[in-house]
């Protein structure tokens, strides 16, 4: 699959996110990348809390992340992402670099659901959005 990239946030790794042995502890990293999908949505003109108030809730459903190399405390990296619709999923690819030497530290894939009003929908409403990124 190719990859083209429609977002990236730059980000620093904090001393309390790592752990004993000096690295991030792995639950930090779904923070990284919940983080800049709901900067991706800001950059698409909408707010996460905009999206609730209007009774819709894109939720994760499922995430897979492969570590790779990992983030020490005060690193700099980059978490890039593209998106692909699947059905009634919209399916989140991101990865995190490190920026000093562009290693690739995680790859993931998210995948979420919209629910409007209590009830699983087919997307519509992220499709809008979306549309110029899918």
């Amino acid at each position: 699959m190719e990859k083209k990239y429609c977002f990236e946030l730059e980000m620093k790794v904090r001393d309390y996110e790592c752990d004993m042995q000096g690295i991030v502890n792995n639950a930090n990293y779904q923070h990284y990348l919940e983080h800049a999908r709901h900067e991706f949505l800001q950059s698409t003109g909408t707010a996460f809390v905009d999206m609730r108030e209007q009774g819709i809730e894109p939720v994760v459903c499922r995430i897979e992340i492969d570590y790779k190399t990992s983030l020490k405390s005060q690193d700099w990296f980059i978490c890039k992402l593209f998106l692909r619709k699947e059905g009634a999923k919209f399916v989140f690819y991101q990865d995190i670099f490190r920026r000093s030497d562009g290693k690739l530290c995680i790859k993931s894939r998210v995948e979420t659901v919209c629910i409007v009003n209590g009830r699983i929908s087919r997307g519509e409403e992220l499709e809008k959005l979306f549309k110029e990124y899918l």
